[in-house]
């Protein structure tokens, strides 16, 4: 795909096998940190820093530091049990929103690196920003490097988290052990 790519950035560990992708393919791409879902406070904070301290001299980073984490459980908490498909849709508009009016040719998401995430509603979604905002949707398939960067963010040393960010997620990891 020519031109540049937002990259929407749900943390820096998952930002690893989806820039080395890109780089390879000669994409252009820029990082952008739009993640209501997070909670608590100080995760989203945490993760916001070690994004920054990833991309400092690498990456352009746009991040998108509003805390709307009642407006994102009030849409979560009607979507009648597919409270991931509105998080999904939610980053994604916001992510073809701003690649839009940035100038950006296209946008995509490390989310597609995660085999935990639900890659076709995550597809879904982007296809349905990009048709609303009238914006490129680049699809990448960054699954297969997943394990490779998370091992790199270990060696690295980058903050891990154990959960995708909402609350509901936290819940759902601690509760089955």
């Amino acid at each position: 795909m020519n031109g540049r790519l937002l990259l929407h950035t749900c943390c820096a560990p998952c930002v690893l096998s989806p820039a080395e992708v890109l780089r390879a393919g000669g994409q252009e791409f820029s990082l952008y940190f739009f993640n209501p879902n997070i909670q608590p406070y100080q995760e989203f904070r945490r993760r916001l820093a070690a994004l920054r301290e990833l991309a400092v001299n690498q990456w352009e980073l746009l991040a998108d530091e509003s805390y709307t984490l009642e407006d994102f459980l009030r849409g979560a908490l009607t979507e009648s049990g597919k409270r991931c498909h509105y998080c999904y849709r939610l980053r994604m508009l916001k992510t073809a929103e701003t690649a839009r009016s940035q100038g950006f040719s296209s946008f995509s998401s490390t989310l597609l690196g995660s085999p935990y995430q639900d890659h076709t509603a995550v597809v879904s979604a982007a296809q349905a920003a990009a048709e609303e905002i009238n914006i490129p949707f680049a699809y990448y398939d960054f699954r297969t490097g997943f394990y490779a960067g998370a091992q790199k963010s270990r060696e690295i040393g980058l903050y891990r988290q154990a959960y995708c960010g909402c609350v509901f997620s936290e819940r759902d990891r601690y509760q089955r052990k």
